[in-house]
């Protein structure tokens, strides 16, 4: 409360600064692709989760300062064990339709029943991971089919207020995993009818959150009005929200912003000495957060055409000297800055986990002894060249051929990616020569990208990101997860490097390093009573996937350009769910904040919150 109490003095004081508040309080945006889905109890992608963010309400919330506060539930206790957590809903709150009308009484059994939808199988749901990383007693039990009967799954509604949840084992996170999409309600009578169908259009949904989805147009516009009747109403100040679908939006965007056609446009590196030029007064940057991480990952199960070798590149991602050859190569530094061309110190990142993410006796989690001379992983010419030349002498009796290509794949309309993804061909073939590598540049879709080319292998080398599901290291080992088909008993891949695959492979190598890497998250995921054993046994299983080179930690989220008429620092700051997805406490100005605005603003809640 303290916190809270001494960021709204600090944003008092810079009130002179800041452009006064827009008689209209619409706020328009343009996107650039569509979202695959707005069933949020399916989704781990951010851009689908804004939906459901946006109109459903959590049981907690982050506040602007990261604090957890209540939310749909007004209350809540956790027993002396720490393994029952009772949450005492809002009285009085409803679900409505996309056109406002009222539907019915929203109650404890829609988180129960929204938790069982999660949990069914056929639902294909990328999010019910989430219900085990929570310990809730049979929840994985239950999607597996060892447990049939959705009543022995640790989540009731005692009364039509009043929710619990049974944990498997203390869970000093639990709260924070709330704040994800697989654990919001919805109201059971229409995913029953629904199944399958449920949110395949804001018609076969509804809401109970700050908005509802008046208007659902794919490839045209979403639009989101105020929901009035919404219990937290007088803090939601933007009434309506309009998006319009625009393929070329990055670059449509900023011209429309000039015209006053949009309230809000990102700014490329391309275009950005050119408005530093003619606009400096109103650039300014998105809001500083360290909860995402973005890293380089090698594909062990390459799914593209002949044309780009795919046999061959597998037999070359199996060999350590070949991965880290090209992770010695990567000049981290040099391709950042086609993406932060002022501080690309700032942001690079040595491990997947970003630093002052968490800490533990007060040591940062990054910090901690297994993560010693993990530097020595990184650019180094002279080590990259002997990596190379040791890799060729086995590849060669492998029956490997070079070059080897290396599908790099970006999304197309992004220019920062691309241009990032060309300094890193030259760069890398340049070092280490075209008779070895070709790196292939592959210019991804612009929708549904993430489907059709990292989950669906389309890569030989890309870079990925992944944001915190809740606050704990373990959060950071989820891309990397087993994925196991239950008939066949065999590994599916995950959605990221399809790492796990090789369990299942013929190289002897892969096999055992990540036979170790999966038995130290299992050790570590098991330790609950010392925070300090936990740490150190999940920093161990993370060095190792850097030391192998499987994984190549890069940098936390850019600080994007931009220009905008909104106070990012209004908005909620979270570490992890969708709560930093949401427009509630957030206000439209009249005009684009400039960037004296904008320096009074986070210095004030940098002083507010001590980050």
């Amino acid at each position: 409360m303290r916190k809270m109490v001494a960021l709204m003095l600090c944003l008092m004081l810079m009130v002179a600064c800041v452009p006064s508040l827009a008689e209209s309080t619409t706020f328009r945006t343009l996107y650039g692709s569509e979202v695959s889905t707005l069933n949020y109890l399916i989704t781990s992608t951010t851009w689908d989760m804004t939906t459901g963010a946006n109109t459903v309400d959590t049981l907690i919330e982050y506040d602007t300062a990261g604090n957890i506060v209540p939310a749909l539930a007004e209350s809540w206790e956790v027993s002396e064990d720490e393994l029952t957590w009772t949450f005492h809903l809002r009285d009085g709150q409803k679900w409505y339709d996309y056109a406002g009308n009222e539907v019915a009484d929203v109650t404890a059994q829609d988180f129960v029943d929204a938790l069982k939808y999660v949990l069914t199988a056929e639902y294909d749901s990328s999010v019910e991971y989430m219900v085990d990383a929570a310990n809730i007693v049979n929840g994985d039990a239950y999607f597996n089919g060892d447990v049939t009967d959705f009543a022995e799954v640790g989540v009731k509604a005692e009364d039509a207020l009043t929710l619990v949840f049974t944990l498997a084992q203390p869970t000093p996170y639990f709260l924070s995993c709330l704040t994800y999409g697989c654990f919001l309600p919805a109201y059971g009578p229409l995913l029953e009818e629904l199944g399958a169908d449920f949110a395949t259009s804001n018609e076969k949904m509804y809401f109970n959150g700050a908005y509802l989805m008046s208007e659902y147009e794919p490839q045209g516009r979403h639009v989101y009005v105020k929901n009035p009747n919404y219990w937290d109403a007088e803090h939601v100040y933007i009434e309506r929200i309009e998006q319009r679908y625009n393929s070329e939006s990055a670059t449509t965007a900023p011209l429309l912003a000039q015209r006053g056609e949009v309230d809000s446009a990102g700014l490329s590196t391309d275009i950005l000495d050119e408005w530093k030029a003619t606009n400096p007064d109103i650039i300014t940057r998105s809001r500083m957060h360290t909860d995402y991480s973005y890293f380089y990952a090698f594909n062990f199960d390459p799914q593209y055409d002949a044309e780009y070798g795919p046999e061959n590149w597998l037999i070359a991602v199996n060999n350590e000297n070949f991965r880290h050859s090209i992770m010695s190569a990567l000049n981290r530094d040099y391709i950042m800055r086609a993406e932060e061309p002022d501080d690309p110190a700032s942001i690079m990142q040595n491990a997947v986990t970003p630093a002052t993410f968490t800490s533990v006796d007060g040591t940062d989690f990054t910090k901690l002894a297994a993560f010693d001379e993990i530097e020595d992983n990184y650019f180094n010419e002279e080590k990259a060249l002997e990596y190379k030349a040791k890799a060729m002498e086995e590849l060669t009796a492998a029956g490997a051929t070079f070059p080897v290509k290396m599908l790099v794949t970006y999304r197309s309309d992004d220019t920062d990616w691309e241009n990032q993804t060309i300094l890193l061909e030259q760069q890398m073939e340049g070092l280490l020569g075209a008779d070895y590598v070709d790196i292939i540049p592959y210019a991804g879709p612009s929708d549904s990208f993430l489907s059709k080319t990292r989950r669906a292998g389309m890569y030989s080398f890309m870079r990925c990101n992944y944001g915190a599901d809740y606050e704990d290291p373990q959060t950071w080992t989820d891309p990397f997860a087993e994925r196991i088909d239950r008939e066949s008993g065999l590994h599916t891949g995950n959605t990221y490097n399809k790492m796990d695959k090789m369990l299942d492979a013929d190289f002897a190598e892969t096999k055992a390093l990540m036979t170790d890497y999966y038995a130290k998250v299992a050790e570590a995921k098991a330790i609950s009573d010392s925070t300090a054993s936990r740490y150190q046994a999940f920093a161990e299983a993370e060095a190792l996937l850097i030391n192998h080179a499987i994984v190549v930690p890069f940098r936390v989220s850019v600080r994007d350009y931009q220009v905008t008429k909104l106070n990012v620092f209004e908005a909620a700051y979270a570490p992890c769910g969708v709560c930093a997805l949401r427009y509630k406490g957030q206000k439209v100005y009249d005009d684009f904040f400039t960037a004296e605005a904008y320096a009074e603003a986070e210095k004030a809640w940098l002083e507010a919150t001590g980050n």
